[in-house]
């Protein structure tokens, strides 16, 4: 079984932000009704005033403010299916596992036109709560090992936040450049392990300097 992260390796950019910014052209509303307010909570997650499930929880907030959901999404992917990565639909298997820390309504969808298996963050839309821990860096590991999958094969992913999952398959892929080209996962000095840590702690993605 390959393990794969979403947004920023078999996607170029991330999709929960790219699904708000496509709800908010056509709900101009959402500019007064969830815009505001995200970005207030951004500045005091920077400020370390609110943690990174807080900060989450508002973003994903906007996909209770929609009433047309199901059709937007499907719109949505239609456009922009085609950023899915060619190297990895050229190596596309039915055992695939997507697991992302996006919600599990973004993300559904384009693993089903993909034919592939996926675990994503669980979203009530009608209550605006997360259903589980939000699906990032070590939970991504916990939820595997939890749930008895077979041995991962080749993990994939383009944050060395992932180093849990990384840790837990035979082979670890870094993703990079738009997701477009494919490394292996770098050896991992002390002082780069703290700085993980201390990311995953935070909820930042990071990435190696070129």
């Amino acid at each position: 079984m390959n393990v794969y992260d979403f947004d920023g390796t078999i996607f170029y950019s991330d999709c929960s932000i790219g699904f708000a910014l496509w709800c908010m052209k056509r709900h101009p509303k959402l500019w007064i009704t969830y815009f505001p307010g995200l970005m207030k909570c951004l500045i005091q997650h920077k400020l370390g005033k609110v943690p990174n499930f807080q900060l989450q929880r508002k973003q994903f907030s906007y996909l209770t403010m929609i009433d047309d959901f199901d059709e937007q999404i499907e719109l949505y992917w239609d456009k922009y299916e085609s950023r899915i990565s060619e190297w990895y639909l050229a190596q596309k298997r039915p055992d695939d596992l997507i697991i992302s820390a996006s919600p599990d309504c973004i993300i559904g969808p384009i693993a089903k036109r993909l034919g592939v298996n996926y675990m994503a963050t669980e979203f009530d839309r009608e209550y605006g709560i997360f259903l589980n821990n939000l699906m990032y860096a070590k939970e991504k590991a916990k939820y595997i090992i939890d749930h008895g999958f077979p041995m991962i094969e080749n993990f994939y992913s383009d944050s060395l936040a992932d180093t849990p999952l990384a840790l837990c398959a035979e082979k670890a892929h870094l993703v990079k450049d738009h997701a477009s080209t494919v490394v292996d996962w770098p050896d991992l000095d002390d002082e780069t392990m703290s700085k993980v840590k201390r990311k995953v702690d935070t909820g930042w993605n990071i990435h190696l300097k070129e």
